[in-house]
């Protein structure tokens, strides 16, 4: 209780409730709680804001994968969060891409559900299973030569110990060396991600 886990986002952190986590027996079911002066009074411009002729309104692009985690069983996390808040929350259907739109009378309501939301999608995307990686490849003649040089010296000097077999060596032409793992749920994420590759390639590797 003392010492909960923290969530950052954006430069913000976030404490998450391991209690009310524990007591969760579904994904679905799971929620952050925010406790009493967490987020409502918290001055924010970690986003935009709009104000419209009915109050105000933010909207925030979420990949449709994690929209029942906003939703949660029945619809309860949604409704909870509306109410605590007092605001209304509009998720697209189910499968289909697009911005979730958060709209109230208060800034300051509309801006707590927003942080709460971007707390809740950071917590259940950690637990998406990833769906690219980023790597170097590693498959040049010079390197496959000396790669199938080690693994004859390998097999030579070690060919009696337990467990040392050819198996245990990649394909020379799959030889490659990973930077990371990524979970890019939709089109968008991943152009996102491209973008961001070439930018990197643009300003740091040229």
């Amino acid at each position: 209780v003392l010492r909960p886990t923290l969530i950052r986002i954006g430069g913000r952190v976030y404490r998450k409730n391991l209690i009310q986590e524990q007591a969760c027996q579904h994904e679905e079911e799971e929620d952050f709680c925010a406790g009493p002066g967490d987020c409502a009074d918290e001055p924010c411009d970690a986003f935009v804001v709009e104000e419209t002729e009915k109050g105000f309104q933010c909207r925030v692009e979420v990949p449709s994968p994690l929209y029942k985690y906003i939703i949660g069983k029945k619809g309860e996390t949604k409704k909870r969060l509306e109410t605590e808040t007092r605001t209304s929350i509009s998720i697209p259907k189910p499968g289909v891409d697009g911005e979730i739109v958060i709209t109230g009378q208060h800034r300051s309501g509309v801006i707590s559900a927003r942080t709460r939301i971007d707390v809740l999608l950071d917590s259940f995307r950690k637990k998406q299973p990833f769906t690219h990686f980023l790597s170097f490849a590693l498959n040049q003649p010079a390197i496959q030569e000396r790669f199938l040089q080690f693994k004859e010296e390998v097999l030579e000097k070690c060919s009696k110990d337990h467990g040392v077999s050819s198996s245990l060596f990649q394909n020379p032409a799959k030889l490659h060396l990973t930077l990371g793992t990524l979970v890019l749920l939709n089109e968008q994420e991943i152009r996102k991600a491209c973008d961001l590759l070439q930018r990197c390639k643009e300003d740091f590797v040229e």
